[in-house]
């Protein structure tokens, strides 16, 4: 494994050998089952491509600007996407185990994105290029239909967000978070969650006191 500059990537040079033995990634594997069943052959063939991937805390990943040529899957770690704005960052996406991260537009249509993401704790992912994704794609219609179902899976999460922004309070967008995805409250910063949320750490402190008196 070769070692890198601080708060960059650490990138193991072995791919992931199936060869019929037991998957060592479980958690990636069970996404991608979740997204869409594939054959064996075809989903043995896809974790083959897969490349391990040590992340430092505080590495950024994805870059702004930049056009991303992987799409990352989270086997242990917590990610955030941002977009830098007037008022500084502005958090827009967590990311935890099981999750997939990548760039919307440096993926469906090869241009530079407008977020960053980085890790917010020591972090293991294992990612794959468009390019290697776009020939499975090609090659066997089971990937095609999984590709097809990945996208329909994040376009369904960006409007349930989009939706959440606009017609939800901030204290039941803060009571969705401990619904469904706690790990983030647990493992993230206040002011990351406040900005997620659309609020000052003052209005988070105040939402959270009054969600521990209930």
């Amino acid at each position: 494994m070769t070692t890198v500059k601080k708060n960059r990537l650490h990138y193991s040079q072995k791919k992931i050998k199936l060869c019929g033995k037991t998957l060592p990634l479980t958690i990636v594997s069970n996404k991608i089952d979740e997204i869409s069943l594939l054959p064996p052959l075809e989903k043995e063939l896809f974790m083959a491509r897969l490349e391990r991937i040590e992340v430092r805390k505080g590495a950024t990943v994805i870059s702004a600007g930049k056009t991303e040529r992987y799409v990352y899957f989270i086997e242990r770690g917590i990610a955030r996407a941002y977009k830098q704005t007037e008022r500084g960052e502005a958090t827009i996406w967590f990311g935890a185990d099981g999750d997939v991260m990548l760039s919307f537009l440096s993926f469906f249509r090869n241009e530079p994105g407008y977020e960053s993401i980085e890790v917010l704790e020591e972090s293991v992912l294992y990612r794959i290029s468009g390019k290697q994704l776009q020939q499975l794609y090609s090659q066997y219609i089971h990937m095609a239909n999984w590709g097809r179902k990945l996208a329909e899976y994040e376009l369904i999460k960006t409007e349930q967000r989009f939706m959440e922004l606009q017609f939800k309070t901030a204290t039941e967008r803060y009571q969705n978070l401990m619904r469904y995805t706690p790990t983030i409250l647990q493992r993230v910063q206040l002011g990351y969650i406040a900005s997620y949320l659309g609020i000052t750490q003052v209005s988070l402190s105040r939402i959270r006191a009054a969600a521990k008196g209930s």
